[in-house]
């Protein structure tokens, strides 16, 4: 399916019940930012996953820190890994594709990313203020 179909698809409310999980969430994500420009992407993105959360009655388990915490973590490994396509970019990345326990968990307290503040808004990482050292640092040792 090219990133266009999927978006389609997600857009259109096609995908079956229960059948989309996080590493969907990411390739959505990843066929955003093919498509549009980063910031059109976003909006278009976030609007997307809200519309279909409350198709589904699950509006509360959309958050806004997660949902621009790990697209613009996607954005900058694309930059990364420059012309690489889907498949090539999920293999270069597995930490993006795992949920529990996942890479967020390197950026942001779990308090942090359960909180109401956090699915209402984007709240910035805050582990490195626990480590006492920046955000610079953190992305570097991952990489």
């Amino acid at each position: 399916m090219t990133d266009e179909e999927l978006i389609r698809c997600f857009e259109s409310d096609a995908v079956p019940e229960g059948s989309f999980h996080h590493p969907d969430h990411v390739r959505l994500a990843y066929a955003y930012l093919c498509e549009y420009p980063v910031l059109q992407a976003l909006g278009k993105f976030a609007t997307a996953l809200k519309r279909f959360a409350t198709a589904r009655g699950k509006t509360q388990l959309y958050s806004e820190t997660i949902t621009c915490a790990y697209f613009f973590l996607i954005h900058e490994r694309m930059a990364s890994f420059d012309g690489a396509d889907w498949a090539e970019f999920a293999h270069q990345n597995p930490d993006l594709l795992t949920w529990k326990d996942g890479v967020l968990s390197r950026y942001y307290r779990e308090a942090t990313l359960k909180s109401d503040l956090a699915r209402k808004v984007f709240v910035l990482p805050d582990k490195c203020f626990e480590l006492q050292t920046s955000l610079l640092e953190v992305a570097r040792h991952q990489l």
